[in-house]
């Protein structure tokens, strides 16, 4: 019996506010809560609640013949209670049948997983610690932000107990082979990799609506039909797509939400596929080849690499000025500077940035909130220059407190003993 693997990346960033040169110092209130809460109110309304509402009514249906995984970011579940509290509690719905399985990621859907792998772990620890208390389930597959994997971080990940991670099937890392199966990550045999089989997922995700495609209309029969012409042996189809993909970026009237209501039917009539979870897919079936991606690979643009992110000199300028502030982050014990460091490593403020306006171009203006990327750049540097300044000055005030606590401890100790115990004490 052949397999299907329905993934759902939900997420939505903590948009800033125009942020000028002249709040720096005088305006710590970085982002912009009422276009935050519109953009969740509005997807909550096109998107979150029908799809999950059809989701739910498919479930009741077909119980445990049908399956789907889910992967929340941390920013989405905290606007979730923040701006759409009903949303959250549609998930919950969900969790509750027992078909649905929920995957760990990074809290703040970031890139720390490139840079800083203390501050990796600590998100990834405080996401699944959140997916937990709210659904009942401790995550056992990973799905990196932006499915970004490489031999690095598989290794990573594997280090921290993880068994199976999600990643692209780009083109040019599997040459003659297909997605469609189970993979041993190369070098690190323990670590089982699920490929997207991104030709499909993006049939669905990015042109189900487009009328000059051949493929145009496309209904549960015609896909299933392409399901089934899939070579016999092949034993696994991905389909890795946003959530969002449904009311959002296609909106009602396309027909998607017909489309999602009637595709399990028509597979689980007319096909050899059932529905699989990610982990259940791994206890299933057996691994046929290792993958080996020595640099890391991403779901984004014709190049499935990091430059939608980390592709020209204001992307880099501003992730590294940001994990700059890493050792100093470390010794910081205020919520609020703690709350607005996890908020401003989110992807997505690097991905307003890129300047790639060539084949995939139209992409990056539909999520870019932004007039151009340099307009992007600056209101993220005034940010950061603000944050900076708040971090410092309370490592110089929690230094001070050090100093006072000692000095009426014992005012006997000499100077240098002193100064060498805050020094300690601060970088512990």
């Amino acid at each position: 019996m052949k397999k299907i693997c329905f993934y759902f990346q939900v997420h939505q960033p903590f948009r800033l506010r125009n942020y000028r040169f002249f709040d720096i110092g005088n305006n710590h209130q970085y982002f912009d809560e009422e276009k935050n809460r519109a953009v969740m109110v509005k997807v909550a309304e096109k998107c979150y609640l029908p799809a999950n509402k059809v989701l739910l009514e498919l479930l009741q249906k077909y119980g445990n013949r049908f399956k789907i995984s889910f992967s929340i970011s941390g920013t989405a579940i905290d606007q979730f209670e923040l701006y759409a509290p009903d949303v959250l509690k549609s998930f919950q719905q969900l969790a509750a049948t027992g078909c649905i399985e929920f995957l760990a990621e990074t809290y703040a859907h970031s890139l720390s997983s490139l840079i800083n792998s203390d501050e990796f772990d600590r998100q990834v620890v405080q996401h699944t610690e959140r997916i937990k208390s709210l659904f009942g389930q401790t995550p056992v597959v990973f799905r990196n932000t932006e499915l970004i994997y490489s031999d690095e971080i598989g290794k990573r990940i594997n280090s921290m107990g993880y068994k199976t991670m999600l990643a692209e099937g780009a083109d040019h890392i599997l040459g003659s082979k297909s997605p469609n199966f189970v993979y041993t990550a190369k070098r690190n045999v323990q670590l089982r990799l699920l490929l997207k089989n991104y030709k499909l997922s993006d049939d669905i995700a990015f042109r189900f609506s487009e009328k000059d495609w051949n493929g145009y209309p496309l209904t549960a029969q015609k896909f299933v039909g392409w399901l089934n012409a899939i070579p016999a042996e092949e034993q696994l189809v991905n389909l890795f797509m946003d959530y969002e993909t449904f009311g959002e970026h296609q909106w009602r009237e396309t027909g998607i939400f017909d489309f999602l209501r009637a595709l399990p039917e028509e597979i689980l009539s007319n096909s050899p596929y059932r529905f699989v979870t990610p982990s259940e897919a791994l206890d299933q079936l057996q691994p046929v080849a290792d993958i080996s991606m020595p640099k890391p690979v991403s779901w984004a643009d014709m190049e499935r690499d990091l430059s939608a992110w980390l592709g020209n000199d204001l992307q880099n300028d501003a992730f590294e000025t940001l994990y700059k502030l890493g050792p100093a982050i470390n010794k910081c014990e205020d919520n609020q500077l703690l709350r607005d460091w996890n908020y401003l490593q989110t992807s997505d403020h690097f991905y307003y940035m890129c300047t790639k306006y060539f084949s995939d171009g139209d992409v990056h203006k539909y999520f870019n909130p932004y007039n151009s990327p340099y307009e992007a750049f600056i209101n993220y540097m005034n940010v950061l220059s603000d944050f900076e300044k708040r971090l410092m000055e309370c490592s110089t005030d929690q230094e001070k407190s050090v100093k006072y606590t000692i000095g009426q401890n014992n005012c006997s100790v000499q100077p240098e003993i002193i100064n060498d115990a805050i020094h300690k004490i601060i970088v512990t």
